[in-house]
């Protein structure tokens, strides 16, 4: 199987040596990659020049400029940057990965994805866990285990086709799963061997905590989670930094987003997110009372 791997960056010259240098000491090289300048004004676009000259797989791409924005990441434009470069690659691919930047790559990610696509066909969405580092060690970001993170996602080429146009909007990593799940294909977050690939700028870091568990809830909104997934993922936030608030911050997100009417996925999108939502919902009070259940049968045992 063929694998190109496109790698949109908008001033990433914090974090593009140390990702550049985990690409090219991967077990499995990708077929192409394809870095994508998406209008930096730092040193990125000499970062990736380099690199790209000394490796013959690799090719650098530049997107027009645009005008900035209050907050580009609730626009998706990274996503959008992965739709441009996607449709514009010329060789003979079946897998085509979208990457952020600002990772260090467990070396056997390349490998153990594309491993999971041979071997399961109606794969259709894979990618690795992904961890931050902490004062306490590396404590890897929540995500369900059918659910891939948006900074390392691996689309198998035939399924991609099926689920497009996904669109570019708050929420999309969501979306283009539910649209998967819809026509039959399969998504999960695949286990690497010796560690997780690690995000060095964790998830709302770029633009201040507060702002990042907002913009998650107005994500919730956009790919229409079910209300008592956010009453929920607001109290299992409660404990994150900064404490409360970020709990209050992703509601508040979403029911801002619902108040501004904020563009959302079609109706039949978001019931199958609903539908899946509760279902893991079910599933987990469900494990926990058999704990609790276990629990005292056994203290009535003793």
């Amino acid at each position: 199987m063929r694998l190109v791997v496109s790698v949109g960056f908008l001033n990433e010259e914090r974090y593009l040596p140390a990702f550049l240098e985990t690409v090219a000491a991967q077990t499995r090289l990708p077929d192409r990659l394809l870095l994508v300048d998406d209008g930096s004004t730092d040193s990125s676009p000499e970062i990736v020049a380099e690199f790209a000259a000394a490796h013959e797989w690799a090719s650098v791409m530049t997107r027009p400029p645009r005008p900035p924005e209050r907050d580009r990441l609730a626009q998706a434009h990274e996503y959008q940057a992965f739709l441009w470069a996607a449709e514009r690659i010329e060789e003979p691919h079946d897998v085509v990965a979208k990457m952020d930047a600002d990772l260090r790559l467990n070396p056997h990610l390349v490998e153990a994805v594309m491993a999971a696509f041979e071997a399961e066909p109606r794969l259709g969405i894979a990618g690795g866990p992904l961890s931050i580092e902490t004062p306490a060690g590396l404590q890897r970001e929540r995500s369900p285990a059918d659910h891939v993170r948006g900074p390392n996602k691996f689309y198998r080429r035939a399924c991609l086709d099926e689920i497009l146009p996904v669109p570019a909007i708050a929420g999309w990593e969501a979306i283009d799963e539910a649209k998967a799940h819809m026509r039959g294909w399969q998504t999960r977050t695949v286990e690497l061997p010796g560690g997780d690939t690690v995000h060095l700028r964790p998830t709302g870091a770029h633009d201040g905590r507060v702002r990042g568990f907002r913009r998650m809830g107005s994500n919730a909104w956009s790919y229409g989670a079910h209300p008592l997934a956010v009453a929920l993922g607001g109290v299992s936030r409660v404990r994150e930094r900064p404490p409360v608030l970020a709990g209050v911050a992703f509601v508040w997100g979403w029911a801002y987003a619902a108040l501004k009417r904020y563009p959302r996925a079609d109706p039949d999108v978001r019931a199958v997110v609903r539908r899946e939502q509760l279902a893991r919902i079910r599933g987990y009070f469900g494990r926990r009372a058999e704990s609790a259940s276990a629990a005292n049968a056994s203290d009535s045992a003793t």
